[in-house]
C-alpha cells in the first residue's frame, strides 16, 4: 500500500463521481445522480482513512471515520474536522448504495421510482460537502506531517 497514491486515487475517484452526479442532475437522471453522489461520498471518506493506513472494504466509511474521530492519538484539530464532517458521510451510505442498484425489494419499488429531484439535490449537496471536507482534512494532515518531518 502506498498511502500517498492511495489517497490521491480515492480523491480522484470522489471527484470523478461528483462530476458524474452533477451531470446526471442536469440530465434529470435522479437515480444515477444519487448513485454517483454516494460513490463520491464513499471515496471521499476512504481518502481520509487511507491517510492512516485504514483501507476498509465497505460502502459506509462513516463508521470507520467515527472511530478515527475518537482516536486520541490523532491531533485534536483533525479529530474535530472529522467530527464536523461526519453528518455528511452518514447521509449517503450502504442503504442508498443498494437502493440505487436494486430498488426496495420489500415493497417492489424499482430504483427509478425511489429517487426524485429532491433526493438527488440532497445527495449532490452531501457529496460536495464531503469532498470539500476530505480535501481540507487531507491538506491539514499533510501540512502537520511535513512540519513534523522538518
Amino acid at each position: 500500500m502506498n498511502s500517498r497514491k492511495d489517497v490521491e486515487y480515492r480523491l480522484n475517484l470522489a471527484a470523478g463521481f461528483l462530476k458524474e452526479a452533477e451531470e446526471d442532475f442536469q440530465l434529470k437522471r435522479w437515480r444515477s445522480c444519487v448513485n454517483s453522489a454516494q460513490l463520491s461520498v464513499e471515496n471521499s471518506g476512504k481518502a481520509i482513512l487511507m491517510l492512516y493506513g485504514i483501507s476498509p472494504k465497505t460502502h459506509e466509511p462513516a463508521r470507520h471515520l467515527e472511530k478515527l474521530a475518537r482516536n486520541k492519538e490523532i491531533q485534536k484539530e483533525i479529530r474535530g474536522k472529522v467530527k464536523e464532517a461526519l453528518p455528511g458521510f452518514h447521509t449517503l451510505g450502504v442503504d442508498e448504495h443498494f437502493k440505487t442498484d436494486y430498488g426496495d425489494e420489500t415493497s417492489y419499488r424499482l430504483p427509478w421510482e425511489i429517487f426524485d429531484e429532491k433526493s438527488a439535490r440532497s445527495a449532490l449537496m452531501a457529496a460536495k460537502k464531503c469532498q470539500s471536507a476530505s480535501e481540507e482534512i487531507i491538506a491539514l494532515v499533510r501540512q502537520r506531517r511535513s512540519k513534523l518531518a522538518e
